[in-house]
């Protein structure tokens, strides 16, 4: 999914509190790459949810209450 691009010096406004946050949540040793990974996980999430609304109306995914009917 990620692919080597040109990096650009960004100065942003950020919550410092969401940035911990992640950074713990993620892993990560720096904020740039804390950003970096969170930004990928936002398009991952966008191509998820794309698949899922193809994959509903393919009509090969059942209903589970049609089941137990």
């Amino acid at each position: 999914m990620p692919t080597k691009k040109k990096t650009v010096r960004k100065n942003l406004r950020l919550s410092q509190a969401k940035i911990d946050r992640a950074k713990g949540i993620l892993g990560t040793k720096t904020e740039t790459e804390t950003i970096e990974q969170a930004l990928d996980l936002v398009a991952f999430r966008q191509e998820v949810v794309a698949g899922l609304e193809n994959l509903a109306g393919s009509g090969m995914v059942r209903d589970i209450d049609e089941s137990a009917a």
